[in-house]
């Protein structure tokens, strides 16, 4: 059995383009293309692609993905592995949920607010392998010590900044406001100035940044989910104020 590229790039929630970018990359190949032109993935395919996907989710680069399949050339042994990582993840959602609902009934009832409960299951280590492979160890370890030298209402108050900066970009984008505009700009001025607290921005840095905010899946969704057209906003407006500031 085989399934043409818009219907796999349907049942995985994914896209034609990207599912053609992995075949440019050498990640998955189509089992075979029509007469048509059209591109056809049997189980195999699927088998991989399923893989690709939960290698994503995970955090790594598809540099990093193709390094990883042709390490693992035996399926079942891999399959093993990313379901042991995906319960791993499982049970850290969980905790971060209970972490979550302990906030706001303790909230609501005007009761003492503990650490150990509020962040129990947020780990930002678990982004290790992409922030290195992305921009080098260094970068890693130097964020690293910066965040474990926060105190808890400090980490607290740096993620609730990011999140504020988010929904005003969402606002600005449901105005249809330009990315140039004054208002537009304020806010992404405040975003690079929440970035430069743990890094120093450079011009390239900055714009290739926006750039990954549209072209991960997870960074758009975290901005999308605001408002959609929100990461696209966020990158044009970060390629503008680079231009004009960096």
């Amino acid at each position: 059995m085989e399934w043409s590229i818009q219907e796999i790039a349907r049942k995985a929630g994914t896209t034609s383009r990207t599912l053609r970018h992995y075949g440019e990359l050498g990640l998955l190949e189509p089992s075979r293309i029509g007469a048509n032109g059209y591109r056809y993935y049997d189980q195999a395919a699927l088998v991989r692609l399923q893989r690709i996907l939960l290698l994503r989710e995970l955090g790594l680069s598809l540099p990093a993905i193709a390094e990883v399949l042709e390490g693992q050339r035996d399926t079942s042994a891999a399959l093993r592995t990313h379901l042991a990582l995906l319960e791993q993840e499982r049970e850290r959602i969980g905790r971060q949920i209970e972490a979550v609902r302990t906030t706001l009934h303790k909230t609501e009832r005007g009761e003492e607010l503990m650490a150990e409960e509020m962040f129990d299951g947020f780990d930002h280590t678990r982004y290790e392998a992409e922030v290195t492979e992305r921009w080098g160890r260094e970068a890693y370890e130097q964020g690293d010590r910066w965040w474990r030298s926060l105190s808890d209402a400090e980490k607290k108050a740096f993620m609730d900044e990011q999140a504020g900066i988010a929904r005003d970009f969402a606002a600005a984008a449901a105005k249809g406001l330009a990315p140039d505009s004054d208002e537009v700009q304020a806010i992404t001025r405040r975003h690079h100035a929440w970035l430069s607290t743990t890094t120093t921005p450079t011009k390239e840095y900055f714009v290739g940044l926006g750039q990954m905010y549209v072209d991960d899946p997870r960074f758009t969704e975290n901005y999308d989910r605001h408002g959609e057209g929100t990461a696209v906003l966020v990158r044009d407006a970060m390629a503008v104020y680079a231009e004009r500031n960096l």
